[in-house]
């Protein structure tokens, strides 16, 4: 049995490996390449946009463009030095572009209800309050589904560097000027494209580079090694949440 689940976990790597190749060489300018790879993913594009509807989507539904759109997107936006599959990055990007469209469409259902609240009295202000409770349900349970994701995505990375999220919990750094100061690093990193490359392709700090422009030891660096890769990872990365802790630490 673990020799056939060996064999299957080859071949879905190899498929994962030829997928992200696939979009590199549209990025490279070919187009047919482009419209056969949308064709074969139209199922995977409607299944994300059913998930978060939660509703049957048929391919000439509004929603259903506003996914195919997105994964186009996806397409564009894609970088394989960064680490993670393109499914993973696509379906996270389907998903927040569809939920901006519903949001867009609630607040022209809103405005609407507005005004019939002025004609219709009481009855029209009912229907505004429930379904605006509904709406915001919907809303958190959406972004709670999202940052469950981003995390797991951002955990698959991690996993790339030899992280995991118990290495951050033990070897974060303990004092707030420690902590602010391995972020500072890590942006100076992100900021330099030529040392943000050697990382996501050698999975190694440029320390010597790092050591010079943020005047910190290298053997603070060293310490603090993960979580500065880490936060690295975050900031060069599509993490809506998790850039928001960041923002939290500096804010703090």
């Amino acid at each position: 049995m673990s020799g056939v689940k060996r064999v299957f976990g080859t071949l879905l790597k190899r498929r994962e490996r030829t997928l992200e190749r696939t979009v590199v060489e549209i990025q490279r300018g070919n187009e047919a390449l482009r419209n056969e790879l949308i064709r074969q993913y139209k199922p995977f594009i409607v299944k994300t946009v059913s998930s978060v509807c939660k509703r049957f989507i048929r391919e000439e539904d509004d929603e259903a463009s506003i996914g195919l759109i997105a994964f186009n997107e996806a397409i564009e936006k894609y970088a394989l030095h960064k680490g993670g599959s393109f499914l993973s990055f696509a379906e996270l990007l389907i998903k927040r572009r569809l939920i901006d469209y519903i949001r867009k469409e609630v607040r022209m259902r809103e405005a609407i209800w507005h005004v019939e609240d002025g004609e219709n009295g009481e009855q029209a202000a009912q229907t505004y309050v429930d379904a605006k409770l509904s709406v915001e349900e919907f809303y958190r349970q959406i972004e709670q589904e999202q940052r469950r994701e981003e995390i797991l995505h951002y955990q698959q990375v991690l996993k790339q560097f030899g992280i995991h999220f118990h290495d951050l919990v033990e070897q974060s750094p303990k004092h707030k000027d420690a902590r602010l100061n391995a972020i500072r690093v890590a942006e100076l990193l992100v900021a330099n494209e030529e040392w943000l490359a050697l990382l996501f392709r050698k999975k190694q700090l440029p320390i010597k580079q790092l050591e010079t422009m943020a005047s910190v030891s290298r053997k603070t660096i060293e310490r603090n090694r993960k979580y500065i890769i880490a936060v690295a990872v975050i900031l060069a990365g599509d993490y809506i949440y998790l850039k928001d802790y960041i923002k939290g630490v500096l804010s703090s």
